[in-house]
């Protein structure tokens, strides 16, 4: 463990004077907290038993009593919150794509590479180091977002519904997963590719599948519920494992300290 808390203490120190990935981890969470907000606060009057707007019907039963009012701002804010699903994916993208080939390019990984660390120990700490303050900016994103609301909202049932236990889950258990995800994907890409621009670039294909959900729950083909968030964590929990191996299969460290140029 103290190889791999080293790792992440020389991955901060050398990562946050970057300005690009400083704009990404604070820049981020501000603006895709504060668009829910805003959204809450030009829809937070409930004009009465007004007719529920043109969305998916089986969100509109999921609205149960709700006024029609209070349904159309239950749906549009809930499509926001998806975006607290996309921090843990982007922040960790713009660390991580850095972390190999950034340090080759700055000549600072072959010392590395030459010390007694394992693999799985640099790769494991790379990781963290990307993941943590992904999770840190994502959590701390919904809690401002949950106690703003709390004095927007006027409508009890309206704000238990915005914090359904599934964002809850989505946020808390999901979200990390992703970022451990997007992590792994990200260090496979910048191990074998020689540009920090590239490896970032590819590395945002894993955005890709979080697009799909957003776009198909807003034109209805599914429903986010307690149910999907819950099969998708135990689906990344096997896809988190199985990046992690390949990851470590991947890394050749003979190759980058001999070959790369």
């Amino acid at each position: 463990m103290n190889k791999i808390q080293t790792i992440i203490d020389k991955e901060w120190a050398e990562v946050f004077k970057n300005r690009v990935v400083l704009f990404t981890v604070i820049f981020m969470p501000l603006v895709f907290t504060a668009l829910p907000l805003v959204i809450l606060y030009a829809t937070h009057s409930d004009p009465g038993n007004s007719d529920v707007m043109d969305m998916p019907p089986q969100f509109a039963r999921l609205c149960g009593n709700l006024t029609g009012a209070a349904c159309t701002q239950v749906y549009i804010v809930n499509q926001f919150l998806m975006l607290f699903m996309l921090l843990p994916l982007a922040i960790p993208v713009a660390i991580s794509a850095y972390s190999i080939v950034g340090e080759k390019t700055t000549r600072c990984l072959e010392p590395l590479l030459a010390t007694p660390i394992t693999t799985i120990e640099l790769i494991v700490g790379k990781g963290l180091a990307a993941a943590i303050p992904a999770i840190v900016a994502t959590w701390a994103g919904f809690a401002v977002f949950a106690v703003g609301a709390r004095f927007i909202v006027t409508n009890p049932a309206v704000y238990a519904r915005i914090l359904d236990p599934m964002w809850l889950i989505a946020v808390t258990v999901v979200g990390p997963l992703m970022a451990v995800a997007a992590v792994n994907v990200s260090v496979i890409v910048s191990s074998r590719v020689s540009d920090p621009r590239t490896a970032e670039q590819v590395s945002m294909v894993v955005i890709v599948p979080l697009l799909g959900v957003f776009f198909g729950q807003m034109a209805g083909l599914f429903l986010l519920d307690t149910r999907f968030i819950l099969a998708t964590a135990a689906v990344l929990i096997v896809v988190d494992i199985g990046l992690v191996y390949l990851g470590v299969g991947m890394f050749q460290r003979e190759t980058i300290l001999t070959k790369w140029k």
